[in-house]
This record gives C-alpha cells, structure tokens and sequence, in this order.
C-alpha cells in the first residue's frame, strides 16, 4: 500500500472566500485553479471561468446526492451553455474533456468514469 503525504500547507491554510465563486470548495483558490490550467496548457478566459463557476454552483446543489450523476452534470452544463453552442463550445474551452478537466480546475471531484485512464477524458 502506498503511502500519500499531504502538504501540511493545505491543512494550515485558512479558507479564502472568493465573492466572485460564492460555491467554491474552501480548500480552492483562483491561483490553483490558474496553476492547474498551465500545467494542462490552457490560458483561462471569462469563459472558463463562467464554466468553473457553474460547476461549483452545480456540487453545491448537489451537495447532498451521494454520488454526483455524470448524465445529469452533462446535460446541465449542455444546457447552461447552450446560448454560446452546448457541449461544443466547452469541448473548445477544455480540450480534455469538459468535465473532467474543468472539474480538476475547479477543485472538484469528476464523477466516476467522466475520464477513463484506458481511453482517456470521454467527458
């Protein structure tokens, strides 16, 4: 069994609330986000951020569901996004799938299977 440490800079830090992310997972910040989209080679717009915030908008409803339907957060954000072209247009916002990669930037948990390490992001 591997052993995981943890950064004891992630336990000490005191949350930060963002008014701009009113649903943001305490432990997230606006810089980690920004370091994650680098490391995955994406410059973040209003666009992406627009996403980011749906999705945290989107776990906080959902805060009480056990297990986070891949299905429905699919069709929710197909729907939220529709004006500016659906899942189309967020495919072209994270290329690596947008749930799972914008999930990863917004310092959320994918549902299960949203990216399968066999095939890779298929959602």
């Amino acid at each position: 069994m591997l052993h995981v440490s943890t950064d004891i800079n992630q336990l000490i830090r005191e949350p930060v609330d963002d008014p701009d992310f009113p649903d943001a997972p305490p432990e997230w910040t606006r810089d980690d986000a920004m370091n994650i989209a680098r490391e995955e080679g994406l410059t973040l717009t209003e666009g992406h951020w627009s996403v980011v915030r749906a999705l945290q908008h989107y776990y906080a409803q959902h805060a009480d569901d056990t297990v986070i339907n891949l299905r429905d957060l699919h069709d929710a954000l197909d729907e939220c996004f529709h004006q500016q072209g659906g899942l189309k247009y967020l495919y072209t916002l994270f290329p690596g799938g947008p749930i799972a990669q914008s999930c990863r930037i917004a310092g959320l948990k994918a549902p299960y299977i949203a990216s399968d390490p066999h095939f890779g992001s298929v959602a």
